[in-house]
């Protein structure tokens, strides 16, 4: 689970690669998913991304998963 943390505008959350609980930058990215041209305006999808402010790590994940 995140925690907000005063110190810096981020999250504290469990970072699998330092195996540690570590502040984390947290955005919100809009993908395309689709290859093609003519589709690609229908195929956008958000994805909470988290980049761990020790180690560098990123990782991503795709917010529509239902």
């Amino acid at each position: 689970m995140a925690t907000t943390d005063d110190a810096f505008n981020g999250l504290t959350e469990h970072c699998a690669h330092c195996e540690l609980d570590t502040l984390h930058e947290v955005s919100v990215q809009i993908r395309t998913e689709s290859g093609k041209e003519e589709n690609a305006q229908f195929s956008r999808e958000p994805y909470r991304v988290t980049e761990c402010q020790r180690c560098g790590n990123r990782t991503s994940q795709r917010m529509n998963n239902a």
